[in-house]
């Protein structure tokens, strides 16, 4: 690991290992781990690149479904919800955000386990946590990957009805909305082309620091359904193995994700937002 050198030297080598890759080890016993090396585990006898290649998949599949599902029920339900505020459409919504809100992902999870996959057989409970490719066996993956999910995406989704419905109500009534009614324009063009546009800017900037985080890892998701993700790595790494060059791996990545998905965000305001073009 090159703990016996200072501290600059490993982090000299470690960053030297990213881009020409790194061997490990001395007296005629040595592995090298091919760019980017991103260390050596000693609980497993692998190179961490390899161990971190073989759980991205299921964090990224995990990551990439919750997100698609939130936002498209989030954004859906909110601005139904503004739409229809005082009426029934409006009152159900809120009782979806109050659910959603309350109820611990721990505590949804254990619940779809119990009943969904083992009381009424809807999945395998065995094909939890295995790998199926999504472009080789759609249906296989589906079935590993809805629920863990729907799951990760409840809390997610009501947060973000409650935060579009706040943001469409008070971007209705800004001048440029009043505006755009005098003109004669209908309402459905004013939420398209108008209200939704400067409505949803925060929300993409939200949208991108939550996906960047579960791309690091849903550790509780992850754990309840058995899939073999950065986050499970992770935490078995901090608390069973000890392992700190995964530790290190894990750490980077989730940071790296956090960086990319700011400069996308910051792009996409760009392109939502016209003020911010202008400016």
């Amino acid at each position: 690991m090159g703990l016996d050198v200072s501290v600059l030297e490993q982090w000299w080598r470690f960053i030297v290992g990213l881009f020409a890759g790194r061997t490990f080890g001395e007296d005629g016993i040595a592995i090298h781990c091919a760019a980017p090396a991103l260390g050596y585990s000693f609980s497993r006898h692998e190179c961490v690149t390899k161990i971190v290649g073989e759980a991205f998949p299921f964090t990224f599949s995990l990551a990439l479904g919750a997100f698609i599902l939130w936002l498209t029920v989030g954004i859906s339900l909110g601005v139904l919800s503004a739409r229809k505020k005082g009426k029934f459409a409006d009152r159900a919504a809120s009782v979806f955000v109050l659910v959603g809100t309350s109820l611990p992902t721990f505590i949804s999870g254990i619940l779809v386990v119990l009943f969904i996959v083992l009381k009424f057989n809807l999945v395998n409970p065995l094909e939890l946590g295995n790998w199926h490719s999504p472009w080789t066996d759609p249906f296989g993956w589906l079935q590993t990957f809805f629920f863990p999910c729907a799951t990760l995406a409840l809390a997610y989704a009501a947060t973000y009805t409650r935060f579009t419905r706040s943001n469409v109500i008070e971007t209705s009534s800004e001048d440029f909305i009043r505006t755009a009614r005098a003109k004669g324009l209908s309402e459905k063009v004013i939420l398209r082309k108008h209200t939704l546009r400067a409505a949803l800017a925060p929300i993409v900037t939200i949208a991108g620091l939550d996906f960047a985080g579960l791309l690091g890892g849903a550790i509780i998701t992850e754990g309840i359904f058995g899939l073999n993700g950065l986050g499970k790595l992770s935490i078995k790494a901090v608390t069973q193995t000890y392992d700190l060059p995964i530790i290190v791996a894990t750490t980077l990545i989730a940071s790296a994700f956090v960086l990319i998905m700011n400069l996308i965000v910051d792009i996409a305001y760009a392109f939502i937002d016209p003020r911010v073009r202008t400016s």
